[in-house]
Order: structure tokens, then sequence, then C-alpha cells
């Protein structure tokens, strides 16, 4: 059985979620986050996904960063929109017998997206079932796990004279 592939409108979604979008300053390091949190998802939920983002305005070729066996970021190349990239590989993998969902709000691009077979998700609402995989994770595997609640220093363990004897040749040697 095929897995269901998630085609991300990424740029569309970093504007979408609040926690993105303040990071908007800072492209990347949105990029970055929208890219681990969706690993995590794809990977709990055994989905595919591919991130797709606008490179419009460049003159760059269209290139392709695989993160895994089922993470890929795309950037389109010169003169192609991450609309018209999503819509054909839906097409294509909706023609491959798969199951395909697209992660967009851009009212024209869902349209589109249901006429070529696909099943659309506003960004907002795959946002919620983002963060409620990401706290069945935190249930699953952190619950029970107890952090320390006070702090043990090493010179607590020490003999007082040797704690002492370790102060001093620690100043002497900041000087």
């Amino acid at each position: 059985m095929k897995r269901e592939h998630y085609l991300i409108d990424g740029y569309n979604v970093i504007n979408s979620w609040p926690e993105l979008k303040q990071m908007t300053g800072d492209l990347a390091a949105a990029r970055d986050e929208l890219r681990h949190l969706l690993a995590e998802y794809g990977a709990f939920q055994q989905y595919d996904i591919s991130i797709v983002y606008d490179a419009l305005f460049t003159e760059d070729e269209e290139h392709l960063e695989k993160h895994g066996e089922h993470l890929q970021v795309i950037y389109t190349g010169q003169g192609e929109t991450a609309d018209s990239y999503i819509e054909r590989l839906a097409y294509e993998s909706v023609r491959q017998g798969r199951e395909v969902y697209v992660v967009t709000s851009d009212g024209a691009e869902q349209s589109v997206i249901l006429g070529v077979g696909a099943y659309r998700i506003p960004a907002l609402e795959f946002r919620k079932s983002v963060h409620k995989v990401k706290k069945e994770l935190r249930h699953e595997y952190l619950e029970g796990v107890t952090l320390p609640l006070v702090r043990h220093l090493v010179e607590e363990r020490l003999d007082p004279e040797v704690a002492a004897k370790l102060d001093a040749l620690r100043k002497q040697t900041s000087l």
C-alpha cells in the first residue's frame, strides 16, 4: 500500500501559522522550523511529505532537497510558482493511484486541486493536526519521565579540602 502524499505550499503555511509568521524576518529559520515540524509529523503518521517553495523571481534552477526517505523540500525554478508545481505533482501522484492532500489556504489553488482528484486541507486546519500529533508524541514518549528538581553540583560531592584546593587553582589560572 502506498503512503499518503502531502503537498505543502510552504510560504502559504509560513504566512498562515502564527508561530512561523513571526519568523518571516528570517525565512530560512521559518523554513527550517516548518521542515522540522513536518518531518516529525510525517514520520509519526507515516506520510510522504513534499514542501514546495516559490523561487519564481530568482534565476535559480529548480532543486530538490531530500531529508530522509519520506520528506523532500522543493524550490521551484525561475518562472514557476509553487502553485503550478503543486498542481502538476498532485496530478501525477493521483494518476499513480496515491491519495494526495494539498495543504494551502489559497482558494483558487484549492479549486484546481479538487479538480485533479486530490484533497485540500486549509493551512490552519493542518496546523491543528500537526499540533495534535506533537501532543500525542509528548504524551507517548515523555509521560512518566521526570527531570530532577534539584541541581547536583560536583563540588557538593567533593571533600571540602579538595574543593578549596581546586578553587585556589582555578583562581590562579584565571588571571
